[in-house]
């Protein structure tokens, strides 16, 4: 996959340091990449080059990686492996792993801006990167989750919370596509798809950390450890698996209504998402 090579080179480039080998290890371990293909599959659904997306396809996986790095860090749910490989600080040490996702999250920043678009498209789209990775966005979910743990919470605050900690990045790729198809008309429809996205998403991981192991599942299953909230444990999993299933295809219908918009590579990518199990 072009976008494995890509994020090799970015990181390459950079001075030798324990710091560059454990960003590099995470970045490689061998993620989904669902942020960066929902980038390419909008822009081909739209008729764009999706090769004009690369810098940000990457700085998108460079946040999302970040984010899994300080995710797991002992002050935050202290997992011990992600993508089927032993944790960032375990694998290195608690401080490297801080800098890896520092590095991570400020190279991310440079990677999007070295885009040869207009500078005023440059621009937009790293808005939208940092108010959906940001204090109001993604930051803002994980704050809410540390703050949910050991205690009772309803379904409208757990969707709250899976709105920005995960909503918040699957957004991110529509939104920067249609800015850069010069679709940006669009930008309410793709929010509403993406924040649907996202919760669908995130319940479709309640419900693997349940069924599978953590091998099986390719990361740590901490929900329970921690004692947090999820949406198997408020609604039941079989409501969770029908509100999951009615996300979708909620998802699917609102990409069917975009107009001027090729619609069939982005619906077939979101019924493989919805049949994943990692």
């Amino acid at each position: 996959m072009q976008i494995e090579l890509l994020l090799e080179n970015y990181i390459n480039t950079l001075p030798d340091s324990t710091t560059k080998s454990a960003m590099l290890y995470s970045l490689t371990a061998g993620g989904k990449r669902i942020r960066p293909l929902l980038l390419y599959t909008v822009l081909k659904g739209y008729g764009i080059d999706p090769a004009i997306g690369n810098p940000f396809a990457c700085a998108l996986e460079m946040i999302h990686t970040y984010s899994l790095i300080h995710d797991d860090l002992p002050a935050m749910d202290n997992d011990d492996l992600r993508r089927g490989l032993p944790t960032c600080h375990k694998q290195f040490n608690e401080a490297t792993a801080i800098l890896a996702g520092d590095g991570l999250l400020t190279y991310a920043f440079e990677v999007a801006a070295s885009s040869t678009e207009s500078s005023e498209t440059v621009v937009k789209c790293i808005s939208i990167l940092s108010k959906m990775a940001g204090p109001s966005g993604m930051v803002y979910g994980q704050q809410l989750d540390l703050e949910a743990e050991n205690k009772y919470i309803d379904w409208e605050m757990l969707q709250r919370i899976h709105e920005h900690k995960t909503g918040c990045l699957l957004t991110a790729p529509l939104l920067m596509a249609s800015t850069l198809a010069k679709h940006e008309e669009d930008i309410p429809a793709w929010k509403k798809i993406g924040f649907s996205l996202g919760l669908a998403f995130q319940i479709q991981d309640d419900i693997l950390d349940i069924e599978l192991t953590a091998n099986e599942f390719g990361k740590s299953n901490s929900d329970q450890k921690n004692h947090k909230g999820t949406s198997v444990s408020i609604l039941g999993i079989e409501r969770a698996k029908e509100m999951m299933n009615n996300l979708y295809q909620s998802v699917i219908e609102q990409i069917k209504s975009l107009y001027g918009f090729d619609s069939a590579e982005l619906l077939e990518y979101v019924y493989q998402i919805q049949k994943r199990r990692k």
